[in-house]
Parts: structure tokens; sequence; C-alpha cells
């Protein structure tokens, strides 16, 4: 393929309504140089059983005057099938080192103490049948956490059996026996959570131990559905997991092994226990913000090193499935919900963190955003049978054309946004071409005080047309609310073009996503 170079006019109107001067960037995209899939699953979400991210947000009960298909919320179906949501890893998270499997099927369940999160009740009344039927509901892969906290590797192998077997292996009849006689498919499952935290304690050289067990006798029984294990990872910068189970990995016997290793990194903007406000903020607390979300870039980079060392040829995925801003909870509600407001820095932050995923797809190849509905960075707040979009979602919605797509190389001076010491890329870029064979590109600009225009010059790929959205908002901490939904949402580009050149003016604060057809 040739490369590609794409210039032009285009008009964009700045949100605020104020005229102010732009500076001038030129983006190169060089498609003769085409990288590795960006796999759809980098786009995966995470639901667990905490504060109002299952009841309610997902299961209403059958009974429920809000409509529903066998208890799951009709129009939160809807929402996360728009955005294509290829996989959920559930039922956590903290929780899923205290769930026992059994309490959550059949007719009668057994509640349980929800210890992590708020001290409540769990009613187990959404279960692993459930979950497979809200995933199939939303067409997404299932990513399921099994127990190596508090359980043991027989209660972890039983629950595999228990979803994966035929009908003639006696636990397989009683998931039949449930209501579903055919096996499930489960693609993904994680060998533990956080095992270094919530989930155990666990030094490294203990949790290898404990991980050769479960990847070992965690079977799938499914044959038309092949399955992947994914070892607990490192703590942020901590390093530790990443060297002892990668190292495991290359020694590894024919008895075990795993496919993929996860990483948990939160911005927070100041470390545990949080503090920063989710709204009511000033630029200083932007700037924080989008300085700890950069910082995914190190890790990924320093973790993907130690992976190469251990696993040149990249057999094992870097799995980011805990990701996202975790603010201060909102005021006068219960704070072990982590219940928070999701606001137009929200999605500048998003697009950041899928931006890195995306330049490092040869080794990142899922992450899972935390939360799915009403928990920390979440696509979808819900309030009884009203429900909202929030401006994460529509990020996610603008960059479907990502999924599966190749990523290709762009190259662009970014420019410096600075704020009272703290200096940032102004601007943030990735491209990928579709199998539909369109050119897709992202452009972030950081910067909440000025536009910035971006030029890309044309080379040997002849532009016929170009459309777009960006989402751009009045403040940096607009909001969408029950009262006003649509505070923030995407807008569509109007190109002009003329000799097969186009140009874009970026609004402060902003997320563009363009199509480019030849």
């Amino acid at each position: 393929m040739k490369s590609i170079a794409l210039a032009g006019v285009l008009s964009l109107a700045i949100v605020s309504g104020t005229a102010q001067a732009a500076d001038s960037v030129t983006v190169t995209i060089d498609a003769a140089k085409p990288g590795a899939k960006i796999d759809r699953r980098i786009f995966g979400q995470f639901a667990e059983h905490l504060g109002s991210g299952i009841y309610e947000g997902i299961w209403v009960g059958k009974d429920s005057a809000i409509p529903n298909t066998r208890g799951i919320r009709n129009d939160v179906v809807a929402a996360l099938k728009a955005i294509k949501v290829p996989v959920v890893r559930w039922p956590g998270g903290c929780f899923a080192d205290e769930y026992h499997w059994r309490r959550g099927i059949g007719p009668e369940r057994k509640a349980m103490m929800n210890a992590n999160w708020g001290g409540v009740i769990e009613p187990n009344t959404f279960g692993t049948d459930e979950f497979m039927d809200f995933a199939g509901q939303v067409g997404a892969e299932a990513y399921v956490s099994v127990n190596v906290g508090s359980g043991t590797p027989g209660e972890a192998a039983e629950w595999l059996e228990y979803m994966t077997s035929s009908t003639e292996d006696a636990i397989g009849a009683e998931r039949a026996k449930n209501g579903h006689a055919e096996p499930y498919k489960v693609p993904f499952v994680g060998i533990g959570n956080e095992s270094w935290d919530c989930g155990g304690g666990m030094t490294p050289d203990f949790y290898v131990s404990q991980m050769k067990m479960y990847s070992r006798f965690v079977r799938n029984y499914n044959p038309a559905a092949p399955m992947q294990r994914i070892a607990v990872g490192p703590n942020g910068g901590d390093t530790g997991y990443t060297e002892a189970v990668m190292k495991a990995f290359a020694g590894r016997s024919w008895a075990w092994s795993i496919e993929g290793l996860s990483l948990h990194s939160y911005t927070t903007g100041g470390g545990f226990p949080v503090s920063q406000p989710a709204v009511g903020f000033g630029e200083k607390t932007y700037a924080v913000m989008l300085k700890d979300t950069l910082g995914m870039e190190t890790l990924v980079a320093t973790h993907s090193a130690i992976m190469d060392k251990y696993d040149p040829e990249k057999k094992v995925s870097l799995v980011v499935d805990e990701w996202g801003a975790w603010y201060a909870a909102t005021p006068g509600t219960n704070p072990g919900f982590l219940m928070q407001q999701n606001t137009q820095r929200d999605a500048v932050l998003a697009a950041l963190n899928i931006n890195i995923f995306a330049r490092h797809s040869d080794r990142v190849r899922m992450a899972n955003i935390a939360q799915m509905v009403n928990v920390l960075q979440a696509m979808i707040l819900t309030d009884k049978d009203k429900m909202l979009l929030t401006p994460t979602y529509h990020v996610f919605k603008m960059y479907v054309p990502f999924q599966d797509a190749t990523y290709i190389p762009v190259t662009y001076d970014a420019g410096v946004y600075s704020f009272e010491g703290i200096t940032l890329p102004r601007l943030d870029a990735v491209a990928a071409l579709g199998a539909d064979g369109k050119l897709y590109l992202s452009l972030t600009n950081v910067d909440p005080n000025k536009p910035v225009d971006i030029d890309v010059a044309s080379l040997g790929f002849k532009v016929r047309s170009v459309s777009g959205e960006t989402l751009a908002s009045a403040k940096i901490d607009s909001a969408n609310t029950f009262d006003a939904p649509s505070t923030v949402a995407p807008k569509p580009v109007t190109a002009k073009l003329k000799d097969g050149k186009v140009m874009v003016r970026l609004a402060p604060a902003s997320v563009t996503v363009l199509t480019l057809n030849k």
C-alpha cells in the first residue's frame, strides 16, 4: 500500500461560540506501514456485583414494570448492542474472590453478604445463567473470573464443568435442568482477581503456585469454543507479578498454560483513597487527571517489555481488564457503591486510553473499562426506569469502526498544553484501516482553551468523501443528567472537499473521529 497523507478544508463551529485563534498541526498517515489488528476486545466492559451495577443497572426481574427480557433491562441491552460490546468481564473484581457460584443457580438462591462493596446483602438472583443470558442478548463474549481467594480449584473446575459440559455429564445435566441444555461458550477465564490485594494478599510466588493448579484443573469442556486463561498480573507499575508469572510461563510444562496476563490501573489523580471530584472541578484538576491517565502508556510499555523477555512471540496477551477514572463518590450515595458522574473530561480521558491500547495492539488484545453501568467510569447511568448515556459511552460509539481494524501509524507534532506547571501533549491521534476499505482517523484535542486546526495532505489516496462526528461541550465538566440527558452528545462534522483535500478544526477538549472514503 502507498503512503497516505490527507489534507483539506473542514469547518467546525467551536462549541463555546467564541472565535479563538487556533494553531495548525499537520498529521501524516502512513498506510505503507500497517501495524497489528486492533482487537475489538480492547473495547470490552466490566460488570461487578457492586452498587447498582447489576441490580437496577442490568437486572430488574421478570415481574418489573421496566421493559425487560427474562429480567434483563431492554433499554440497557439495546444501548450496549449499539456500541457492539465485544466482551463482558464478570462477576468481579474483589467480589469474584468471595463468590461461590452454586449460591446463584437454580430455583432457590442463597443470599450472602457483599463485604467488599457497601456491606449489603447480595441476593444472588443474578447468577451464572442470568449473566450468560445477558451476554447473549448483548452479543458479547463471556469473561468469567473464578474464585481463587476464598475458593478451591475443585469449586472453580466444577463451575466451568457446569457452564461448558454436555448433558451426559451430571453437572451439565444440572445446567440443562436450570434451563439451558446447550453448553455455554466461555472464551475467557480469569484465574483470580488482584491476588496481590483484595484477592488474598498473595506474594507473586505463592500466586504462581495457585495459578498453575487452577490453569490445570479449570477446564473447558465445549470443543466448539476455545478458552483462554488470564492470570493475575501487575498492580500498576509494580513488576513483581509480571516477572513471576511470565517466568513461570516460559518454563511451563505440558500440564498447564495461560494465554493472558491482566493489568489493573485506575486514573485517580492522587492515589487512594480517592479525593478528586467528578464534577465541579477546575482546569488544574482537569490537567492533573489527564496527566495521570497518560501514565498508562508507560505502564503498558514497561510490562510489555518484561513479557517480551519471556514471550518474544507474543503468545500471551496483556489484558488491561480494569481501567478508567475513579473519583470521590457522588455526595449522598453509599461510598461503597462507587457512584460517580461522567463528564466531557472523561470522554477525553477514555479516548487517550483507547489510543494507547491501539498503539500497543500487538500485545494489548483486551481491555475492560470499569465499569459498564452506574459504577465508576460507566457507559450508562440509570435511575429506576430512566436511563442515560454518558460522554464515555459516546466515545465508545464513535470508535466502533476501530474494532478489528488494522492499526495505521500517524506522525505529527503534538504541541504542548500547559497549566500551572503541568505539561501535556496537546494533540493525540490514531488511525486505522477498516475491513470496509475506509480509513478512520481519531483526533483528540487535550487543550481545554484553544481549538486546533488539523491539516492532513494527500499522497496517493484520493479522498472522494469525508464524514465524521465530534464530541465537545461548553465546559470541561459538562455532564448528562436525567433532566438534560443530551448535554454532551456527538455532533456531525460537515466537510468541504477541494481537490481531495480536507482540514478539520478541533474544539477545545474534544474527541473527533473522521471517516475517509476513496
